[in-house]
């Protein structure tokens, strides 16, 4: 567990007591807090009392006492209309925070030579691949690595941080609204398309609450950007951080193209003035002078090069699961992973259930779970 500091001797309102709630508690109280809970509903209420927390309903509570209210992301914060604890903590002026944002502080709080590396990865689909696929290939390289958030374990139920982890997290929309001081060192949009309007009030909200991921970014941050969409491409030309821009092409690399061998990395071979499109003057290359990777059928490549031959990946098939290779490689170059351990990483990766993922074959028939396809765009790649 990470102990959140900064609360000592303070009264938190923590509302919503599912998985991020109830281990948002448990962190503050470790760290000093003294937090105060209450859900709408009668479980949630009744673990808290199991493990002894303070119960209170906040629907009588004197708001003016409590230094912050950690709303669960399940909460609406702005759209159709803010949950009945957001006006309630505005009135009073308390600032209205999430687990990320908990997260974020408990890390910052800690000496900069002891502080861990994060990788967060946000965006429409893919990011749940992209987030196991990361973190496969940084421990395949032999680095320590926990992965959580939106994804399995929660943020603040990770192991407590030392100075060689790598923390990889996906962060939801919800999660991201929540945030003011979260600063990845790799930032990752894969996509966006339009998803969860009715929360975030339209796309432009969305889009917003998914840019939010890159706002609190230190100059020397790498920011990884998908821009197939004309949204990526906005977010991305308005960064000044070291950017990687991730796109996709309908057209597999020529069989006279030159593979990397796993040796060679993207920056160790001459390229011409016409290998990549005019950088924009206020970008800088995360690495080895790169700016850009682009994904092909069962590959990615950068420079006029391509970087992996993803054919033998059985758990990476189409497109856009090369996309999130992309994003993999980059993300664990950015990190210091070598060449040939990132691509050694994306060839053994065993995939996630319920995801492209293959059950059974009848004849001619193969039979596919893809069933954490929850919108049609998600269900059209995966076609």
């Amino acid at each position: 567990m990470i102990l959140v500091p900064g609360f000592e001797g303070r009264r938190v309102a923590v509302f919503g007591l599912g998985r991020s709630g109830i281990t948002a508690a448990r962190a503050l109280q470790a760290g000093g807090a003294i937090p105060i809970l209450w859900d709408d509903g009668v479980s949630g209420r009744m673990q808290a009392e199991a493990e002894g927390f303070q119960v209170q309903d906040l629907t009588t509570a004197d708001w003016s006492g409590f230094a912050a209210l950690v709303l669960s992301p399940g909460a609406p914060l702005t759209h159709p209309k803010p949950h009945w604890t957001v006006d309630r903590a505005r009135e009073a002026g308390v600032p209205v925070i999430g687990d990320v944002e908990l997260i974020s502080r408990a890390l910052a709080a800690r000496p900069s030579d002891q502080r861990p590396r994060v990788v967060a990865i946000t965006g429409t689909n893919g990011k749940s691949t992209t987030t196991a696929l990361i973190g496969w290939v940084l421990k395949s390289a032999g680095m320590t690595v926990h992965v959580g958030g939106n994804i399995g374990i929660g943020v603040l139920a990770l192991p407590e941080p030392t100075p060689d982890a790598v923390y990889v997290i996906e962060v939801s929309s919800y999660q991201l609204d929540l945030t003011t001081t979260f600063a990845p060192d790799v930032a990752i949009l894969t996509n966006i398309s339009p998803d969860h309007l009715d929360r975030h009030g339209g796309m432009e909200g969305y889009v917003a609450a998914k840019a939010r991921i890159f706002a609190a970014q230190a100059p020397d941050a790498v920011a990884l950007i998908g821009v197939d969409e004309d949204w990526g491409r906005g977010i991305a030309s308005g960064l000044n951080s070291r950017v990687i821009t991730i796109s996709s092409s309908a057209h597999p690399r020529e069989s006279g193209d030159p593979v990397l061998s796993q040796g060679q990395g993207a920056g160790d071979h001459e390229r011409s003035s016409t290998d990549t499109p005019e950088r924009p003057q206020n970008r800088v290359p995360a690495f080895a002078g790169m700016s850009g990777i682009e994904a092909v059928p069962s590959a990615i490549r950068a420079e006029g090069r391509n970087l992996a031959d993803l054919t033998p990946a059985r758990s990476l098939p189409g497109r856009h699961n090369a996309q999130n290779a992309a994003f993999a490689y980059a993300a664990a170059r950015a990190l210091g992973v070598s060449h040939a351990a990132a691509v050694k990483g994306l060839l053994t990766f065993p995939g996630l259930a319920h995801r492209m993922e293959t059950v059974a074959q009848v004849g001619a028939v193969r039979f596919v779970n893809d069933s954490k396809a929850t919108n049609a765009d998600a269900a059209r790649q995966a076609l």
